[in-house]
């Protein structure tokens, strides 16, 4: 769990804005502006509208909640229901990055995760082409959506149920064959239960290693570096056992103990270690709802003297599950974050979210738990 992958260069500075980027999510969308429900106009809505929608915008309204202090509601963010649900990125050509899944629509996917490892065996490459997230990865496929009306797919894979299970939500705008990753995002981390059996059998499968397996720097733990089809990376590590293998986001940051604050304030997280690296010049910190070795966390990662960086228009953001999107974005501007969306329902699906930007400039989606449950029925 290194600050930059041997593949990219350490400390570089851009300030380059992201690009825009074609339609995105239907769930996570924040594109439209016409899309954007402020909880002003829902109160205003109240008054104006009439029959069922009023009703429904005067529900959505009284669900915002006025804290008494800000311990109060960082006690409340403390006992909301929160999990790490997906992340969600751009890619170039969805159907190659999946290729195909290996498992029948009648399959029910098991809560139990098997280990990556043992997955990757049971299936050979056909043609010599890499089926990265089914094959090199051992993902399954849990589904596919197109929106043609939207101009775009999605695609969501992962080690088990999304109801359990933190996993990967691949989207494919019409059209758009490359992105710019940046040089702030990372790498997601897979746990293994062996780094340098599954390096040897993502090899034979086609797939692209850009780091040897040993250990990291600074540390003892056996890690190696791989990267799919749309150069995202993936690091594997090597923790036996694990019930959660999609076990991290990594996202470097200018200020590691303002972004600390932030995601402990604002988002409820909790600082689970920090790791000081003075011999290579970096230091790390673990976020996240629940021990690292069975949840996904998220890695924020500092390079001394790098305050700022490009994010270019690949990687798009992390969704988070909450009981209350309402009071969620109450108390994300009362640690001073910045909310780009106001909470409220998505048109056509009525899913309730709300989206965030900590100090550096990183995106997350907060999901009502209730809402999200009903998508996956």
């Amino acid at each position: 769990m290194r600050a930059l992958p041997a593949t990219a260069g350490r400390g570089v500075v851009a300030c380059a804005a992201a690009a825009p980027v074609p339609r995105r999510s239907l769930l996570l969308s924040t594109a439209a502006a016409g899309a954007t429900l402020h909880s002003d106009s829902l109160r205003l809505a109240t008054r104006s509208a009439s029959g069922a929608a009023a009703v429904r915008a005067s529900a959505d309204a009284a669900q915002a909640a006025t804290f008494a202090s800000k311990d109060d509601a960082l006690s409340w963010a403390k006992s909301d229901n929160r999990r790490l649900l997906h992340a969600v990125y751009r890619v170039g050509d969805l159907d190659k990055t999946i290729k195909y899944f290996f498992y029948s629509p009648e399959e029910k996917i098991s809560r139990s995760t098997c280990p990556v490892t043992r997955q990757f065996s049971h299936h050979g490459s056909s043609n010599g082409q890499c089926r990265f997230y089914t094959e090199c990865l051992g993902m399954k496929l849990l589904r596919k959506r197109d929106i043609p009306e939207e101009k775009y797919s999605n695609a969501f894979l992962g080690y088990g149920p999304e109801d359990s299970h933190f996993v990967v939500e691949l989207t494919y705008n019409y059209g758009v064959d490359k992105y710019d990753i940046g040089e702030g995002f990372g790498h997601f981390g897979i746990a293994v239960d062996d780094v340098a059996k599954t390096v040897e059998l993502i090899r034979a499968k086609g797939g692209k290693v850009t780091r040897e397996p040993g250990p990291v720097k600074g540390g003892k733990t056996v890690i190696a570096f791989v990267e799919d089809p749309d150069g995202y990376k993936f690091e594997i590590l090597e923790r036996p056992g694990t019930p959660e293998p999609l076990c991290q986001v990594m996202l470097r940051v200018g200020d590691l103990d303002r972004a600390i604050s932030f995601y402990e304030k604002a988002c409820g997280m909790e600082l689970l270690r920090k790791r000081d690296n003075p011999e290579y010049k970096y230091t790390v910190a673990m976020m996240g709802y629940g021990p690292e070795d069975k949840n996904a966390v998220l890695e924020l990662t500092y390079n001394y003297g790098v305050t700022e960086y490009a994010k270019g228009n690949a990687y798009g953001q992390i969704a988070i599950g909450t009981d209350d999107v309402y009071k969620t974005a109450e108390i994300v501007k009362l640690f001073g974050g910045q909310v780009v969306r106001e909470p409220g329902p998505l048109p056509g699906i009525n899913t309730k979210i709300t989206s965030i930007l900590d100090p550096d400039g990183w995106k997350s989606v907060f999901v009502d738990n209730i809402d999200f449950a009903k998508e996956l029925e």
